[in-house]
């Protein structure tokens, strides 16, 4: 929206400055010419205000219209244009308060170009201050609808990840309880019930984008009992969180695609024993999250382990904090390692 200039107070107080010394100057050029102290004052005073309210439409003509092309010719026109009307307007209005005085009308003949002259400059210097305050104020409202525009396609985003990652999760467990229906029907209806839970609780979480390390914890452990159904002693976990971790803030539902990801790549290519290791601890005021996983470096899976989920979690990354460095995907001695920072001083507000 246009702020009006000249009710502006930073505005308001240039304008009349300039139209207060002008007044004076329009006094002293008179009284100088000949004309009394009193008459020369009221005259003053006409000339002033009737060149504020110049000021004032020319103001309003650029609110309502600026042309793109042609812009310093059409501020020729304009500045001139409305400095010819407002001496006319002007020494008419003298001459009818000084009918009876025709030696008025001599006078302002004479003075007309020296009163005409800084008339002219303050239109002048009316028009580009308010061309440049509109430009300023056009410049501002297009860059909060950027912003704005900016912050809905990434809002949409961070929701389309969030519901392409559960989808992914959940076919697979579809698919793991269909094997497990006949061959063992307990364990198939337990992992019904806890995949039951873990989708409530996506449902919950999609309304916070932060949450704090422990509960997200808590979540993640809900998609391990699930885990844990499907390949049953073969899959282990240690999980190590520092005190001073567990109530940090992170985003939520970020954890489970990067353990996911470890399972997918520790667990699918061996009949043994896997642990999967998480970590988390602060480290010079970030939330640092780790989560190692062995492979077979014979069955060289180990660079598809930046698939979908690692590249969503990336993205995800990025829109809420715009860096491309919170993601680490490495390998080391025959481990899979995923580590992944949290800024503490992320905007708190996104949380809601």
């Amino acid at each position: 929206m246009t702020v009006n200039l000249l009710r502006r107070p930073r505005t308001l107080v240039p304008v009349s400055i300039l139209a207060g010394v002008y007044t004076i100057f329009q006094v002293l050029l008179l009284q100088y010419s000949g004309m009394a102290l009193q008459k020369a004052i009221i005259s003053g005073l006409i000339y002033g205000l009737l060149l504020v309210a110049s000021c004032v439409l020319v103001k309003n003509v650029l609110k309502y219209y600026q042309p793109r092309k042609n812009e310093y010719g059409y501020a020729l026109v304009l500045t001139v244009g409305f400095a010819m009307g407002w001496i006319t307007v002007s020494n008419w209005a003298l001459l009818q308060v000084y009918r009876s005085q025709p030696y008025i009308s001599s006078l302002i003949h004479r003075t007309t170009l020296v009163t005409l002259l800084p008339g002219l400059l303050m239109i002048g210097w009316t028009w580009m201050i308010s061309k440049i305050h509109y430009v300023s104020g056009e410049q501002e409202n297009l860059k909060e609808r950027q912003q704005a525009s900016e912050k809905l396609t990434r809002d949409a985003e961070l929701f389309k990840l969030r519901q392409q990652m559960n989808p992914h999760f959940l076919f697979n467990s579809l698919n793991s309880i269909s094997a497990l229906m006949l061959s063992r029907p307990d364990e198939a209806r337990d992992m019904i019930y806890k995949l039951s839970d873990f989708l409530r609780g996506t449902l919950k979480k999609e309304e916070q984008l932060l949450v704090t390390l422990s509960e997200e914890m808590q979540y993640l452990q809900l998609y391990l009992d699930i885990e844990k159904v499907r390949f049953g002693h073969r899959l282990l976990t240690d999980i190590q969180v520092s005190p001073e971790a567990s109530s940090m803030k992170m985003p939520s539902l970020l954890l489970q695609p990067l353990v996911e990801n470890a399972i997918k790549f520790g667990l699918y290519d061996t009949s043994s024993e896997v642990v999967i290791r998480i970590t988390a601890r602060k480290e010079n005021e970030e939330l640092v999250i780790g989560v190692e996983n062995p492979f077979d470096p014979e069955t060289v899976r180990a660079n598809q382990g930046t698939g979908f989920g690692l590249v969503a979690v990336r993205r995800r990354l990025y829109l809420l904090y715009a860096r491309n460095d919170l993601l680490e995907a490495t390998t080391r001695d025959h481990y899979f390692i995923t580590r992944i920072k949290i800024p503490v001083t992320h905007d708190q507000s996104h949380n809601h």
